[in-house]
């Protein structure tokens, strides 16, 4: 039987809008942070030549190349592209598969291992938002979350549901697991519990605002965008155990989720 909540439709909307400035975020935050993170040292060309870009993404135009056997400054990492210096003091970036060859100065390779795992791995706290529909009426949600291990994770989320006639919060404690956390788009599953609160608008008819313990389990999917930020979309199956002693099923979709490491 399902809740009896009258859809209201627009919050998605905002969040769609917002996403182009949430991803120029990303950029701009994992920009600052690769400033930090790499430390500039010497390494050797070992193809036979390399492409030097005026900036990080093949859209950028080569203007130098480094031959084999010249030593220049790695200075930081973007993604997949390198910035490189070399003696003359000519400073652009590099692809990652011109960099598969380059040697340390010891005649070592370069270890070149992908970055962003190893970050996100080690960060335990993360906090969010998204925007879904629960049982056809728009929902907005702030979550955050700690994970105790690679796998394992609480997270509590406080829902906002607007309708036309009342408007419903729902506070939620669960933990998720983690299928595979080495992979850059990994399915989770949840499980957990809550509080669903409905306030009406109107006095026109006599009603009562209602709270209800809530139960769900669910699945979703969650891709990481760089070392600090991920995309999520989830569903959740609730049931809602109401005072009437009649439990409700409403089907909850998290259809964008934006999450951050810290």
């Amino acid at each position: 039987m399902s809740r009896s909540l009258t859809p209201h439709r627009c919050p998605l909307n905002w969040l769609w809008m917002l996403l182009p400035f949430i991803l120029a975020s990303v950029h701009a935050a994992e920009a600052a942070e690769d400033q930090g993170d790499d430390q500039a040292h010497k390494i050797l060309i070992a193809d036979p030549f390399i492409e030097l870009h005026t900036g990080p993404g093949r859209g950028y135009p080569v203007f130098h190349v480094v031959e084999r056997g010249r030593e220049v400054e790695l200075v930081k990492r973007r993604t997949d592209w390198f910035q490189l210096r070399t003696d003359q003091g000519i400073e652009g970036w590099a692809s990652r598969d011109q960099m598969i060859a380059t040697l340390e100065p010891t005649g070592e390779p370069l270890d070149l291992q992908e970055p962003a795992r190893e970050n996100y791995m080690s960060r335990r706290w993360q906090g969010g938002i998204s925007g879904g529909d629960f049982d056809g009426a728009s929902e907005l949600s702030v979550f955050g979350g700690y994970a105790f291990s690679d796998n394992l994770s609480i997270e509590i989320a406080l829902t906002h549901i607007p309708g036309e006639f009342s408007n419903s919060y729902s506070a939620t404690i669960g933990l998720m697991h983690l299928f595979a956390p080495e992979w850059r788009l990994s399915p989770y599953f949840t499980l957990g519990t809550g509080i669903l609160y409905t306030e009406p608008k109107t006095n026109l008819v006599q009603s009562i605002d209602r709270d209800d313990q809530i139960a769900y389990a669910g699945v979703g999917l969650q891709f990481y965008l760089t070392r600090r930020f991920m995309l999520r979309s989830e569903y959740r199956h609730n049931i809602v155990f109401t005072s009437r002693d009649d439990n409700q099923e409403v089907d909850e979709w998290k259809y964008l989720g934006f999450a951050f490491f810290f």
